[in-house]
């Protein structure tokens, strides 16, 4: 299952991914050149397979191109058949472990008081509300910001925001104990989206409460609660009275921000445009979350990608049976959809196989072509990349 994509500075495609095998799941790390084609130069004839620590399984979330080449592997770490920890290894270019960063190239996140412990669900894809999820994101100075989700009972969960420094330890430094604690309100609170600003701010988004609404946060490079964004640090919402969860926030050229994700009951692809101090715009569409609904069985945006020309990608799927589909759009850097994307409809939608199809995922190339990751199911998982034409 494709979990996200990234390019390189040689324009090569990575892959993260969960694979399936007979002892258990675990973490995957591919390489292909720019056609799509396996890179049989890195790790073992294109790929990486392994675990985060010996006899247990795992799985990648997320990864990030460093710097120097390196290749940072976020993803979660298995317990047992109910829980997680959040987890990286770190890869050179050539797809061998990093020595100095973990163990043999490998950490996986333990917080105080057992806080970084999460809930495995085998059964809901990544990214849903009370299912895994794991995000990551590196810091100017070479610092690892994490995402997890800690569950004190079934009713009572908290968002967790970790730092680390560049060879995996706990950085003390960021909000005085290397991790804050995310919760609005002293509602249930769960995070699924990490970015970070031009400006080195940080910015985390899912949902609180129950029913569900829309959540985003800011804090400081250090760690601090950025009071100055929204109402004292924290912004919600829901979509015209239903539920809603957001999956991925972009920062425009022009420093505004859209976050995108979906509503509840029924599940449309959402977004909603802000300005840089959290404040709804406006301007677009009367500053409410905007709601697209595509299939028959709902829908919901996973990722997105801000572009140089100012507009932004827009990545998911249609949901229910042989319905579920990849779909992309493209809006405008004023929060509408791109009408001159997808034959006059400002979205696709593209149907893989008989049955689900999910995109989790995407990028973009240098002449423009956009990178789809997902996964389709139709009888065993198969991890999937798609290129559309820009």
């Amino acid at each position: 299952m494709t979990h996200d994509v990234a390019i390189d500075a040689c324009g090569r495609i990575l892959v993260a991914a969960k694979v399936g095998m007979a002892e258990g799941s675990r973490f995957g790390l591919a390489r292909l050149l720019a056609d799509g084609s396996a890179d049989l130069s890195f790790g073992d004839q294109g790929s990486v397979i392994g675990q985060f620590e010996n006899g247990f399984e795992a799985m990648a979330g997320k990864l990030a191109v460093l710097p120097n080449g390196n290749i940072l592997l976020a993803g979660l770490h298995y317990l047992n058949g109910h829980r997680t920890l959040p987890a990286l290894a770190l890869f050179d270019h050539c797809g061998q472990p990093v020595q100095g960063f973990g163990e043999n190239g490998r950490c996986v996140v333990r917080l105080p008081g057992n806080l970084s412990v999460g809930v495995r669900d085998a059964w809901l894809p990544p990214g849903v509300p009370g299912a895994e999820a794991c995000d990551l994101r590196v810091q100017e100075d070479g610092r690892i910001l994490l995402l997890a989700n800690h569950h004190f009972e079934l009713a009572d969960h908290v968002g967790l925001l970790i730092c680390l420094n560049r060879d995996g330890s706990l950085d003390s430094s960021f909000n005085g104990r290397g991790f804050v604690m995310v919760r609005h309100l002293l509602m249930n609170t769960w995070l699924s989206s990490l970015s970070l600003q031009a400006d080195g701010r940080i910015l985390v988004g899912g949902s609180i409460n129950f029913p569900a609404e829309g959540l985003l946060a800011r804090y400081h490079a250090n760690g601090q609660l950025d009071t100055s964004f929204a109402v004292d640090g924290f912004m919600s919402f829901d979509g015209a009275g239903r539920s809603t969860h957001v999956s991925h926030i972009v920062q425009q050229y022009n420093e505004d921000l859209l976050c995108v994700g979906s509503s509840r009951d029924p599940m449309h692809c959402l977004s909603l445009r802000l300005h840089n101090n959290g404040r709804p715009d406006s301007h677009c569409h009367g500053g409410q979350p905007r709601l697209l609904e595509i299939g028959r069985s709902g829908c919901q945006w996973t990722a997105a990608l801000a572009l140089p020309d100012g507009c932004t990608l827009a990545a998911g799927a249609t949901l229910g049976g042989c319905e579920a589909d990849f779909i992309l759009a493209r809006y405008l850097p004023d929060g509408q959809l791109d009408h001159q994307f997808g034959d006059g409809l400002g979205w696709v939608r593209t149907r893989l196989s008989r049955s689900l199809d999910t995109a989790t995922s995407l990028t973009a190339q240098t002449d423009g072509a956009i990178v789809v990751g997902g996964y389709s199911l139709d009888g065993n998982y198969r991890a999937i990349v798609a290129r559309y034409l820009g």
